[in-house]
């Protein structure tokens, strides 16, 4: 059972009772319920893809996604996340920055590289967010 607990806390989940109704989480926390099932069967070569993982996280909790994040990639799998969050887009291996705006006035490639090309990109309002 600790092992199975530990997925949970791994991705900032350690603030749930076991009486919690599921029909009363929130979007983020059933994507990480789910996250650490995943992490718990120990399946290499899937893809992940992940919609704002971070969403209501503290800080603490977030570096612990950010790392089991990070461990899924090193044992083979790929990670696509949808982030805003700060750090998790430093710690990506590749950004794609889409925009320049939400809705109708985004959906464009604005910038696509490492978070260095991504800063030093001119027309990437998340690159000037994170200099």
């Amino acid at each position: 059972i600790k092992s199975r607990l530990k997925f949970l806390i791994d991705v900032g989940l350690d603030y749930l009772s076991l009486a919690r109704n599921s029909g009363t989480l929130s979007g983020g926390e059933s994507q990480r319920i789910r996250l650490a099932t995943q992490i718990g069967s120990a399946l290499m070569g899937v893809l992940y893809i992940l919609d704002e993982p971070s969403i209501g996280l503290h800080q603490r909790d977030n570096d612990r996604l950010i790392n089991t994040l990070k461990n899924l990639r090193d044992v083979g799998n790929t990670v696509i996340v949808v982030e805003h969050d700060e750090d998790t887009i430093k710690e990506a291996d590749f950004v794609v920055d889409i925009g320049p705006r939400a809705g109708e006035h985004g959906g464009e490639i604005v910038a696509a590289g490492t978070l260095d090309d991504i800063k030093e990109c001119k027309g990437s309002i998340t690159g000037q967010y994170l200099t």
